[in-house]
């Protein structure tokens, strides 16, 4: 598909882009040969291939949720400069 200088000026319009004009040029090439590659992909015969979500086969990697016991609160906050409440207190940064 052939794309012109106007529809890249347009696009980098749209996009708020200030472009000079070697960068027009190559804009203009640069979507051209993704266009085109684009269309290659379109291309390929793929209705006898099934379709997958990782190239590799992978089973279910993930542990199972239980519960254990959690850190002490008292401990974690026994070398804490500050605290409040049960929690770190750390000074305030936004006015």
């Amino acid at each position: 598909m052939k794309i012109t200088r106007e529809q890249v000026e347009h696009v980098a319009n749209l996009a708020r882009l200030n472009l000079t004009e070697e960068e027009k040029e190559q804009m203009t090439t640069d979507l051209e040969a993704i266009i085109d590659f684009a269309d290659k992909i379109n291309g390929f015969e793929i209705d006898d291939t099934n379709p997958t979500a990782h190239i590799i086969p992978i089973n279910n990697v993930f542990r199972k949720d239980e519960v254990k016991p959690s850190y002490n609160r008292d401990e974690l906050l026994e070398n804490a400069p500050n605290k409040e409440d049960g929690c770190f207190s750390v000074p305030r940064i936004v006015e």
